[in-house]
């Protein structure tokens, strides 16, 4: 029953998930296993948290509301390129929105495939020691930030920000809210501009 949660539009993955995990408990015939790591509590808010965040890109795209810092971090991009999120995205530019709709799905499907036969290895990769991942995944970021413009410049603005992303996690900062105040703060500051122009207008 916890799984017909998942698809309550805007409600959020914590809330699908914690929704999903109290009645997963309520109905089932063990709810003193819960807490323990009982399939039944797992599975299910997984299974929740997977299928809200189609609801959630939903109700970002026709509304223009994000119910978290994700959603807003995507609605920002879609800015940045010139596309007004809102009712009137599915009226001129259907092919964003249904594309974005089609790809949510498509990702579930290919996921499935290839999760399935892969879960062993993906096992296994969790049990490789971090000190042997963490040199791999440093040089994968390098070459992956150098090869965008074949520029050195662009590493070392990666590795800063990951000293800053390192100092943030190290002192318990979020940095959600840094980033959606960053995309954001243009448009607030027009807004804002355009407010007291209009105020000193009317005065």
């Amino acid at each position: 029953m916890g799984f017909f949660l998942g698809v309550l539009p805007g409600a959020g993955v914590t809330v699908a998930s914690f929704a999903s995990y109290a009645v997963e408990k309520r109905f089932s015939r063990h709810p003193e296993k819960f807490g323990t790591g009982v399939i039944e509590g797992v599975a299910w808010t997984r299974i929740c948290e997977q299928r809200s965040l189609v609801s959630l890109l939903h109700t970002a795209l026709y509304t223009g509301i994000p119910s978290n810092a994700c959603m807003g971090l995507f609605l920002g991009a879609l800015m940045i390129h010139g596309l007004q999120p809102g009712p009137l995205l599915i009226k001129q530019h259907p092919e964003i929105f249904w594309g974005t709709v089609a790809s949510m799905y498509i990702g579930n499907v290919l996921l499935l495939i290839l999760n399935l036969p892969l879960v062993g290895i993906w096992v296994k990769l969790l049990k490789v020691p971090y000190k042997i991942l963490f040199p791999f995944i440093l040089l994968f970021c390098v070459i992956g930030s150098y090869s965008i413009n074949n520029n050195t410049f662009d590493v070392l603005t990666m590795l800063v920000f990951g000293i800053i992303g390192y100092v943030f996690k190290k002192y318990h900062y979020e940095p959600a809210p840094l980033i959606l105040a960053f995309i954001l703060e243009p448009m607030f500051e027009t807004s804002l501009r355009q407010s007291l122009l209009m105020l000193r207008e009317v005065r």
